[in-house]
């Protein structure tokens, strides 16, 4: 049993996490900028090396912002039909394949230029590729865009993206610690066959799915529609595919009156463990190791935000978008967050290189906030 101490201690410091985000929400309503970036200061605020660091409470709040990513991300395919995601994937597959080939190569090549191996440079290469699903899906739905034409272009992209890290992760493990070339294939085979058949069952029985989950209580649809969820984004995180992948295919699977009803029921939900998801993030950022980092920090930020506004700007006008909406897709690109930190750890806890998690936590904050305020003011 946990002591009573402990559950204080616990109850105190998830109080004032949850206080701190209410004011730091009403602050940036007040001066008509996005939360995200101030909650991320907070998270920095709070993390290691801070005098109030929190200590009793943060495997609560991980294990919260893990459930943050996977409600945004339901949330956010609730908004989409299998048809409309389906269509959206074979219009933009170049768009896709243009976005791995210029946000990799950047990272890939500073890796080589600071002097590291291949191995951390190719996990570089991951981090600069990789954007932000969790951030993309709060702020279009902070910025009532999940309406907007150009939004199904830029979903595209990321489902696109979540898709490669299925194989890159599987792949990256394998050079890490010299697993054998067939179990990296057999992982591979699972993550993308577990894609397909989640994507095949949207498509033809999607409707059927939405019938079995139905009820009229709210209680009830709560239940089923975050059981299913949460089974769904384990069973993908079990196969090396992304837990948000398997959330957003249930949020598109979910289709008429039970997507409506539970983006009303679930949006409240969202908002606090997303809160959650994103002081998580700055907690694991130690203030004292950015310094050092920020210049090579920064040269990632530029020149990899720069190859994802183009690939926005070209996917959004490929499908016919005008040129607002190729701007606000542009931006969408920008933000990096919690794959990126992911593929950090990974290599950080192999041992490969000293900076690979500093200049990666200096890279992921400089456009987590910058492509925040981009999203923002770019209309």
């Amino acid at each position: 049993m946990v002591a009573v101490s402990s559950v204080s201690n616990i109850l105190i410091e998830l109080g004032a996490v949850l206080l701190l985000l209410g004011v730091c929400g009403r602050l940036a309503a007040r001066v008509g900028l996005p939360s995200i970036p101030l909650y991320l200061v907070a998270g920095l605020m709070l993390g290691e090396g801070s005098p109030v660091a929190l200590e009793a409470s943060s495997e609560f709040i991980r294990i919260g912002a893990d459930l943050g990513v996977v409600l945004l991300l339901l949330l956010l395919g609730l908004e989409y039909t299998p048809e409309e995601l389906s269509h959206g994937i074979r219009t933009n597959w170049l768009a896709g394949l243009i976005d791995f080939g210029a946000s990799f190569t950047p990272g890939f090549l500073g890796g080589l230029l600071l002097g590291w191996g291949t191995v951390a440079s190719i996990l570089l290469g991951g981090i600069t590729y990789i954007t932000s699903s969790g951030i993309v899906a709060k702020l279009l739905a902070d910025l009532e865009r999940l309406g907007n034409r150009e939004t199904s272009t830029v979903l595209s992209l990321l489902v696109m993206e979540d898709i490669v890290m299925a194989v890159f992760l599987p792949v990256a493990a394998v050079l890490i610690v010299g697993a054998s070339v067939v179990e990296a294939g057999l992982s591979v085979l699972l993550a993308l066959t577990v894609v397909a058949v989640a994507l095949f069952v949207s498509l033809r029985h999607g409707v059927r799915v939405s019938r079995l989950l139905d009820s009229t209580s709210p209680e009830l649809l709560l239940l089923t529609v975050l059981g299913t969820t949460f089974l769904a984004a384990g069973l993908a995180d079990k196969a090396k595919v992304s837990a948000a992948v398997g959330a957003f295919l249930i949020g598109v699977m979910l289709s008429g009156q039970i997507a409506e009803r539970g983006r009303e029921l679930l949006s409240p939900i969202r908002d606090v463990f997303g809160g959650l998801f994103f002081i998580f993030f700055g907690l694991q950022i130690d203030p004292g190791d950015l310094p050092p980092v920020v210049v090579p920090g920064l040269v990632l930020a530029a020149v990899s935000a720069v190859s994802k506004v183009s690939t926005g700007w070209w996917a959004a006008r490929h499908a016919g978008i005008g040129p607002r909406g190729r701007r606000r897709a542009a931006a969408a690109m920008i933000p990096r967050g919690e794959f990126s930190i992911v593929i950090a750890g990974i290599g950080t806890a192999a041992g490969l290189e000293s900076e690979l998690g500093p200049v990666a936590a200096c890279y992921v904050l400089i456009l987590a906030i910058g492509g925040s305020f981009a999203m923002r003011f770019v209309a």
